[in-house]
């Protein structure tokens, strides 16, 4: 597929990467769909790029998801690719002696990072595969996931969360790619973002970068030309993209 032919949902949109990702593909590609539950950042996206289509969904909810990707497919933009970029980060160990209030893990944290990195991706991409599969169209899913997949101490709700969607995206790859839709992951490491910037200090981001064998942390511009090549790629199946500078070698 051509990325000029691309018509792309991204889930997340009203984030930080999300709407950097909109911003930077909104000129590559054919049409953009955004849908987040986050309306002030959908408003935001709006008003800068009038031609994206916005959709303000609670990603976890499968109703909800079913109703807007009925929408997504009913108007013009008739989408091909579709990105999940949606989920939120929690950190804490599974049992912490030094907590004011329970040393154990909390389960609201557990459960509502899972439903907005796992639930979401499994509601989106069920829904999208399915009305591909009846139009009979190809296209491609692209899901984001963490090097924490690979296990960080502190996140065990959000590791297990992406080491599920890793393992759903190889699943994917082998049921949906008879039917031309290609299923593939990227697994970005630490990158320069807004919302790094605000958490982290300098002193903390320079840790960071002297971990990377390349010594620089990545940006949001590299993701987007990974997005592309796999949209472009037509024997990219089943794989987990890792974009992290060599930091998991």
């Amino acid at each position: 597929m051509n990325v000029k032919e691309a018509n792309i949902i991204i889930t997340g949109a009203g984030g930080a990467i999300g709407k950097e990702l909109a911003r930077l593909l909104v000129d590559k590609v054919n049409s953009i769909t955004a849908i987040d539950i986050n309306n002030d950042g959908l408003q935001a996206l709006k008003e800068t790029y009038p031609s994206i289509k916005s959709y303000l969904c609670d990603l976890t909810n499968n109703g909800e998801v079913k109703s807007i990707l009925a929408k997504a497919f009913d108007n013009d933009a008739r989408p091909n690719v579709l990105i999940n970029n949606a989920g939120k980060i929690a950190n804490a160990p599974l049992v912490n002696l030094l907590s004011k209030t329970s040393p154990e893990h909390s389960f609201e944290s557990w459960d509502g990072t899972i439903r907005s990195n796992l639930y979401s991706t499994f509601n989106t991409s069920s829904y999208f595969a399915g009305h591909l599969i009846k139009k009979r169209k190809k296209g491609v899913i692209i899901n984001i996931s963490s090097i924490s997949a690979n296990g960080n101490i502190g996140q065990s709700a959000y590791s297990a969360a992406k080491a599920g969607i890793e393992s759903l995206t190889k699943v994917w790859g082998k049921e949906l790619g008879p039917w031309g839709i290609r299923t593939t992951a990227i697994a970005p490491g630490f990158f320069d973002t807004s919302s790094t910037r605000e958490a982290l200090s300098e002193d903390q981001l320079n840790t960071w970068r002297k971990s990377v064998p390349l010594k620089k942390l990545g940006h949001v511009d590299e993701l987007v030309n990974a997005i592309c090549f796999i949209i472009e790629n037509e024997y990219y199946n089943g794989k987990i993209l890792q974009l992290d500078g060599g930091l998991t070698l």
